[in-house]
């Protein structure tokens, strides 16, 4: 089974984990950015940077640069997001069985258990691979975060979309597909919040075997830009959203300890192995 993968190169922090734990496990990498170093929203993008980390890790000359114009500012930034991964999925399926398609904040903490599910999704006949994401809300220390929970502090998982698609699959929204899916979860039963109670669950594996998304885990001024340039910039340039996010992070036993006050938006404190090199400001 051949598996390739393509990466959006727009943020550094964490790219050089995201890509080293699945490098030997892949034979092409497909590095899609704007050509002008702009985001979808019209903000710059320090793809430079980002280009450098990418080439440390490249000790074997797997990367393939496909450069582009997706700053399409008359475009919603979703529609962009899409755009340019629909772009980079088409080119990274040339020769390939299956495409991994990871953000760079994402990183696999067992990537042969991540495989081995890849190899029974192949074997179902499904086309896209959904696997559990534990979604981190900020550093508070070293190797201590908040994450996202159930309101009595369990793990949740969070899939933003499926983590592996077959070659040639199309994309609906980001990286969202409607073809057959293979799912795999925390339980034997669904635990993120967001999908329907029902939606089966193919495979179960450990907490500590799902992707760690460091989704907001940024020092605040890394945040406030991520804030502009991403696809739901929309949502998240409500100053409320950054000041509820900088109060948590200031005040993180507080937040885990009142989570079953809120109707939503739960957290635990949890203890996780850092990425290779810690936090990128640490």
């Amino acid at each position: 089974m051949r598996v390739n993968a393509y990466v959006l190169v727009a943020d550094p922090n964490f790219l050089g984990a995201s890509l080293s734990a699945y490098y030997d496990h892949v034979d092409r990498i497909v590095l899609s950015y704007d050509e002008t170093a702009t985001s979808w929203t019209g903000t710059p993008l320090p793809v430079d940077e980002c280009l450098a980390i990418v080439k440390e890790v490249d000790v074997d000359g797997k990367c393939v640069h496909s450069p582009g114009r997706y700053a399409r500012l008359d475009h919603d930034p979703l529609d962009n997001d899409t755009f340019q991964r629909q772009a980079a999925l088409d080119e990274a399926s040339g020769g390939a069985d299956w495409v991994l398609q990871l953000d760079t904040d994402e990183v696999m903490t067992d990537p042969d258990v991540f495989f081995t599910a890849l190899h029974r999704a192949e074997g179902t006949g499904t086309s896209a691979l959904a696997y559990p994401s534990r979604w981190l809300y900020s550093r508070v220390a070293a190797g201590r975060y908040l994450e996202a929970s159930t309101r009595l502090g369990r793990p949740v998982a969070s899939f933003p979309g499926p983590l592996a698609v077959r070659a040639g699959t199309r994309l609906e929204l980001a990286r969202q597909t409607t073809c057959p899916t293979y799912r795999v979860d925390l339980r034997p039963w669904n635990t993120d919040p967001h999908q329907h109670q029902e939606t089966p669950v193919h495979q179960v594996v450990a907490p500590h075997e799902a992707v760690l998304h460091f989704s907001w885990v940024r020092d605040p001024d890394t945040m406030r830009r991520k804030f502009g340039w991403s696809g739901h910039t929309a949502m998240y340039s409500d100053p409320a959203v950054f000041r509820r996010w900088a109060s948590r992070s200031a005040r993180p036993r507080a937040t885990a300890a009142t989570s079953l006050l809120r109707r939503r938006d739960w957290y635990r404190l949890v203890t996780v192995p850092e990425p290779p090199g810690g936090a990128p400001w640490a």
